[in-house]
């Protein structure tokens, strides 16, 4: 698992931020577990006063499955430490890959206090690491809650979006190589299904 990365950003809550299409509503979405009333629509309503609430053991998770695969350049989630307290959210790993067998990680983030939209890239940084390499390649997409502020249990989340690359042409076609860097090798990366791993390559042409 990689180290925490803490370069989460608190954004505007619109659904195309810095004209970053929205993608959340082309997937169908489930959740590990959750009370009832405080279900997964929760999570999509446009309303920072409700909330999804998981009801279970740790982790908790939340499942984007796309019908055809997309590039993912970050993710917006709405958390509030002063409402939720030991229900907030403090350590997420961000997961992605052709379907729930190939899941690899992405990203790892932790958070202190969040209150607030929060932008976590899930793009890695370019070859001289000056700036964001090309998005993340997905027909599946994972956000594991890890842990909680003060070790609490259940977890709230009151909003998720999902955001691609802000123009379409910055998006990598099938076929063309991506360009190197140093992240690109350690997620598995190619232009071609999105992965290097021949195992993982079998299964990109069969959705």
């Amino acid at each position: 698992m990689s180290e925490a990365d803490s370069s989460a950003s608190y954004i505007d809550p619109t659904p195309a931020t810095d004209h970053h299409p929205e993608l959340g509503r082309l997937a169908h979405w489930s959740v590990s577990s959750h009370k009832y009333g405080f279900g997964v629509d929760n999570l999509r309503d446009g309303n920072e006063n409700t909330f999804w609430q998981s009801e279970g053991p740790q982790p908790h998770i939340i499942d984007l499955s796309f019908p055809k695969r997309v590039f993912i350049s970050s993710i917006g989630l709405l958390t509030s430490h002063p409402r939720d307290d030991s229900y907030t959210p403090s350590r997420v790993s961000i997961r992605a890959g052709t379907g729930v067998h190939d899941l690899q990680e992405v990203r790892l983030e932790e958070f202190s206090k969040p209150d607030g939209w929060v932008r976590i890239p899930l793009r890695p940084l370019d070859a001289d690491g000056g700036g964001d390499g090309p998005p993340v390649p997905a027909h599946h997409l994972r956000i594991v809650i890890v842990a909680n502020h003060l070790n609490g249990k259940d977890t709230h989340v009151r909003g998720l979006k999902v955001f691609g690359p802000p123009d379409p042409a910055l998006a990598p076609v099938e076929g063309d190589g991506l360009p190197s860097g140093r992240a690109l090798l350690e997620l598995g990366h190619d232009g071609l299904s999105g992965f290097t791993n021949d195992n993982f390559k079998m299964h990109a042409g069969l959705r």
